[in-house]
């Protein structure tokens, strides 16, 4: 059957590939108005262009910083850790807190003999023996940084002998107990997460978290959020504000049951029990006797991974790594 020339007529044009090369001419838009049709066009587009009302919003950070564009900074101060988590696939975390003023034995001793060198030789300076002093706590409580490093490193490996999705150590990516931590998931070639916040006063990450895997949040609020979606567990060792800021939350969390229940592991009876004393809170009613459930005492790294490990098993969390891997 032949076909009419009325039907070639009607059949389908495919579109030029014009629109593939580039313009022989240039578009009106592309070049300003002449000077030569008006005098004051050359100032008048200057102020145009240079006013922050004609810089793209994505590049123009004084308008990002607005009060009315708060909830916009919120989404992306979350986006940006989300979607670089997600790229490394890491699902599941233990987060670990602690005082950033915790240091590594050796260099706690080094502050107590600077100190007990300076009284020697300024013996009427009242500041030095209330600094010694505290130095010397830090001395005795450096032993966690050691501990911190050790819990790093035995959840490394027992993570990377499981065939379960990635598991790592996230911590606040600050110096002392959260810099052993991660230094112990170093110490394994294994990746670590640092959530950082800004402060007014400079800052810098610990030098052992994953490069990649370091993060500067604007609010503690996305932060918050972070630190709490992927937690298998919250091990708290002994700290200041920010360390029981982040575990009364959690403990606060998983006792109105406004997230699943992971186990919260205190690091240190003596310490915890006399910064708070949960019996007096259950006999003041102002806490239920079964909230005490809500956290376990460890001493040392390798009993805090056998509680979390047991915990895990007996509430059947499939695929987390089992405490002889």
């Amino acid at each position: 059957m032949t076909t009419s020339n009325k039907d070639d007529a009607r059949a389908p044009t495919p579109p030029s590939l014009a629109s593939t090369r580039p313009r022989k001419k240039a578009l009106p838009l592309q070049s300003p108005k002449p000077a030569s049709e008006d005098p004051a066009v050359p100032a008048r587009l200057e102020q145009i262009t240079r006013h922050p009302s004609y810089r793209p919003a994505d590049q123009d950070p004084d308008f990002l910083a607005w009060d009315q564009l708060r909830s916009v900074r919120l989404g992306i101060d979350y986006q940006k850790a989300e979607l670089f988590l997600k790229q490394h696939r890491i699902r599941h975390t233990i987060v670990v807190f602690g005082s950033t003023r915790i240091k590594e034995p050796k260099a706690a001793q080094s502050e107590v003999a600077a100190l007990e060198q300076a009284i020697a030789a300024h013996p009427d300076d009242p500041t030095l023996g209330p600094r010694l002093t505290i130095a010397r706590r830090l001395r005795e409580h450096s032993h966690y940084y050691d501990e911190a490093r050790r819990f790093g490193a035995l959840v490394s490996r027992a993570a990377a002998k499981s065939a379960t999705e990635r598991l790592v150590i996230m911590t606040g990516g600050g110096p002392g107990i959260m810099e052993a931590a991660n230094r112990g998931a170093s110490d394994e070639d294994a990746l670590s997460v640092g959530l950082n916040i800004t402060l007014p006063h400079e800052q810098y990450p610990n030098p052992y978290v994953t490069p990649g895997l370091c993060f500067s949040f604007h609010y503690f609020a996305t932060r918050k959020l972070h630190f709490m979606q992927r937690a298998r567990a919250l091990v708290a060792f002994p700290g200041g504000f920010g360390t029981l800021d982040e575990l009364f939350e959690t403990l606060t969390l998983v006792q109105t049951r406004k997230m699943p229940a992971v186990p919260v592991i205190l690091i240190g009876r003596e310490y915890w029990q006399k910064v708070f004393d949960i019996d007096f809170l259950v006999s003041e009613g102002t806490i239920d006797p079964e909230d005490r459930e809500l956290f376990g005492y460890a001493e040392t790294a390798s009993d805090a991974w056998r509680m979390i490990s047991h915990w895990h098993a007996a509430a059947g969390t499939p695929g987390f790594p089992d405490i002889d891997a």
